[in-house]
């Protein structure tokens, strides 16, 4: 994942996803209290929580928010944005020994970017260690079948005066994105890639790691999910009380 950090440290990872904005993060957010009715005061952790967008509006609402990501740059922005959280740079991999939440979150397809779907597994199992009895995680990723069918090998983005070229193509499994960003005359290369879990896998790992799945659906809003038609897969579950 020596990729990874390149990409996700620099300003161009943000400027490229800024159309992931506040109003999407806080719809996000105004889904998930509303489905949860979590109770002023409840802890949340935010894994792989980049910038904060989500930790925003969960502080907001009067949750006790703690953010996790692999990525300083990013830490250190949510930090800034959210200053009455905990950011800590973390493995989202590896559980944050004896902290026990009342819910988790892991948005905007976090996972898939390691070396095997040993890690990926890993990740619901880290999730499930950091939760109550009782408590809810939800998982949101792209909709695999969807996003293949409708790939679109090139594209060129001219946002804020920086000019990004990008080409995706599948390499087995992997689904590669490589991005090409020219700012003020100067060139530099970055890549993405991200493992092509279906949902029927996502649904086994979040099973095999002892999670009770409530529902899926096809983004922020209650619709059932179709995956014929929808962008994104979300798994809503909960640890079984104990």
């Amino acid at each position: 994942m020596g990729w990874s950090t390149q990409w996700f440290d620099s300003p161009y990872y943000g400027l490229l996803y800024g159309h992931r904005d506040d109003t999407e993060a806080h719809a996000w957010v105004d889904t998930i209290l509303g489905r949860w009715r979590l109770p002023a005061g409840s802890s949340v952790l935010d894994m792989a929580c980049g910038r904060g967008r989500h930790a925003l509006w969960l502080a907001i609402a009067g949750m006790r928010i703690t953010g996790i990501d692999l990525s300083k740059e990013s830490i250190k922005e949510a930090r800034v944005r959210v200053p009455e959280g905990s950011f800590l740079v973390h493995d989202m991999h590896e559980p944050l020994g004896g902290t026990h939440f009342d819910a988790a979150i892991c948005l905007f397809t976090s996972i898939g970017y390691s070396n095997s779907e040993t890690d990926d597994q890993q990740v619901f199992h880290s999730a499930f260690a950091n939760i109550r009895p009782g408590g809810r995680f939800v998982l949101d990723h792209m909709n695999t079948q969807h996003v293949l069918a409708n790939l679109v090998p090139k594209e060129n983005r001219l946002i804020e005066g920086v000019d990004f070229h990008i080409v995706r193509e599948l390499d087995g499994d992997i689904l590669v994105k490589r991005i090409e960003v020219t700012d003020a005359g100067v060139r530099s290369s970055f890549e993405e890639r991200v493992r092509t879990l279906t949902p029927a896998r996502l649904e086994s790992m979040a099973l095999n790691a002892g999670f009770l799945v409530e529902d899926i659906t096809g983004g922020p809003d209650p619709r059932p999910f179709d995956p014929h038609v929808a962008d994104r897969f979300v798994i809503w579950m909960h640890k079984p009380e104990a």
